[in-house]
Order: structure tokens, then C-alpha cells, then sequence
């Protein structure tokens, strides 16, 4: 868990480093979101949906649920460590987003003014209450729960991206700050559980993490191949690039996106059984 928490937090402050401090990582970020306008007219009206069905008052009813749920299983501990996951998590995002500075390269004048925007609060809402539901939920539905959770948090996350709301970097690194508060959180729970915990390898979750995991590092190749291709066109202002160009930062970024939910989860799902096993008696 020390180690996971670790290298989450390294990867964040690589993506945070490239995407906001170095010149070509800003002009891919905004090449990425100059292409959420193709085809945005036929997806608004979902995108929007989701997006404001996101709030404070949603997000305390889906605490309370998750909290809800280990409390009948009998976990206390549990529940008490969800809702610090969630709260953790959703805190360190406005904290960074209003903590951390956005040097002006002059690549995207028309948001010179909104400041930084990283991470997305969007996709940290929704990765943590999927992340927190799949600590709570008991073994034989966790895998469906993981899956469900890991989809609505990528698309949440590409989401924000299609909306023009935040940059593909915004969400990738919401997720990263989940993993580490999730990692953190297992710690919690190796600490807390550790003389009444019973750990059966029949509970492990082999398949179904091995295909998040290999699906998400498998989009995230995809991801790289596509913005390496955009490379050889960083001189070009990303207003003025062609269609078939921002299609590919826009496609490339939100398989980037949905690749680093599903490694995140991947991982909560391949120590699941060990952070919260069965309890003897």
C-alpha cells in the first residue's frame, strides 16, 4: 500500500509537471479540448446530464449509502475509512486546483483567465464513490460493482472533457489522486484488521483485474501513439489545426482517460481481498 501510494503520487506529479509546466504538454491538452467540438451537438444533451447529476448534495447521499452498506455488514472500520476516502480525496482536488499555478505559454488565450483547473472535482467525485463502493461491497457482487464503477468513473471523467469543462490531464490526474487516497485508505484498513482478518486467495479477484488492467494500460498505449502523432504539428496553433488532427488529440486523450481509471481500479481490485477479508467468526 506504501509503495502504491507512492508511485500514484509520482505519476501524478509527472502528468501535473507535463501537462501544465512544459510547453508541448499544454498545446496536447489543448489540441484534446479544442476536438470535444466535433460531433458535440449529438452528445451535449447526455453530457450535461451527467455532469450536473453530479453536486454536494449527491455526492453526501452517495457517502451516506456506502457508509450505509459496511455498517450492515457489521464493518465499522470500514465504513469509517470509505467516508475518509471519499472526503480525502474530494478536499486534496479543490486544495491542489486552487493551490497550484498555471504558467501562461500564450497556447490557449481564450482560458488565459480560468486559472488552473487540475485536477477535475467532477471525475474525483465520481472515482472516489466507485473506488469506496468497491471497498464496501460484499465479494460476490465487488467484481460487477469494480466494472460498473470504473465505467461511470471514465466516463464522468471524458465527461468533463466533451463538455469543454477540463482538459484530459484534469482527469487523469483526479484519478491518480483517488489511487493514493485509496492506497492510504488500505493501509488503514491492513492496520485496523489485521488480528481478526482471515484471508482466503479464493476471494482474490485474478481475471477480472488482469482485464481492467491490461484494458487500461492497453488504452493508455493507445493514448500515447495518438498524441505522438500530434507531435510533429506542435507549431500549429490547436484553433487552426484540421478536424482529422483534433480528432485524434480528442480520441486519443479520452482513451487516456478511461485507461488510467481502469489501471486505478485494477489495482483496488487486485488488493481487495486482502484490505477488507473475511472476519473470523
Amino acid at each position: 500500500m506504501v509503495v502504491l501510494a507512492i508511485v500514484q503520487a509520482a505519476a501524478f506529479l509527472a502528468a501535473w509537471r507535463v501537462a501544465v509546466h512544459v510547453e508541448i504538454g499544454q498545446w496536447v491538452d489543448t489540441v484534446a479540448l479544442t476536438g470535444n467540438r466535433i460531433g458535440q451537438d449529438h452528445i451535449e444533451d447526455p453530457v450535461d446530464r451527467i455532469l450536473n447529476a453530479m453536486s454536494v448534495v449527491s455526492l453526501l447521499a452517495a457517502t451516506a449509502v456506502i457508509g450505509f452498506i459496511a455498517l450492515i455488514r457489521g464493518r465499522v472500520a470500514l465504513a469509517v475509512t470509505a467516508t475518509l476516502l471519499i472526503a480525502g480525496a474530494n478536499a486534496t482536488t479543490q486544495l491542489l486546483k486552487y493551490g497550484l499555478a498555471r504558467p501562461d505559454f500564450g497556447i490557449d488565450p481564450e482560458r488565459i483567465y480560468a486559472g488552473n483547473s487540475l485536477p477535475s472535482g467532477h471525475a474525483t467525485v465520481a472515482a472516489s464513490v466507485a473506488v469506496a463502493l468497491v471497498l464496501v461491497l460484499p465479494r460476490k457482487v465487488r467484481v460487477f460493482g469494480a466494472f460498473l464503477g470504473a465505467g461511470y468513473a471514465a466516463i464522468a471523467g471524458v465527461a468533463t472533457l466533451s463538455a469543454g469543462w477540463h482538459r484530459p490531464s484534469d482527469a487523469v490526474a483526479a484519478f491518480l489522486v483517488v489511487g493514493v487516497w485509496a492506497a492510504l485508505a488500505g493501509l488503514v484498513l491492513l492496520i485496523t484488521q489485521r488480528e481478526q482478518a482471515q484471508v482466503e486467495s479464493a476471494d482474490a479477484h485474478r481475471v477480472a483485474a488482469t482485464v481492467l488492467g491490461v484494458g487500461g494500460v492497453l488504452a493508455m498505449v493507445a493514448c500515447g501513439f495518438a498524441l505522438a502523432w500530434l507531435v510533429d504539428l506542435r507549431g500549429t496553433p490547436p484553433s487552426e489545426l484540421a478536424r482529422r488532427p483534433l480528432l485524434v488529440g480528442y480520441a486519443g486523450s479520452a482513451a487516456g482517460i478511461a485507461g488510467t481509471m481502469g489501471v486505478v481500479m485494477a489495482l483496488v481490485l487486485t488488493a481487495v481481498h486482502r484490505l477488507v477479508p473475511r472476519v473470523k467468526g
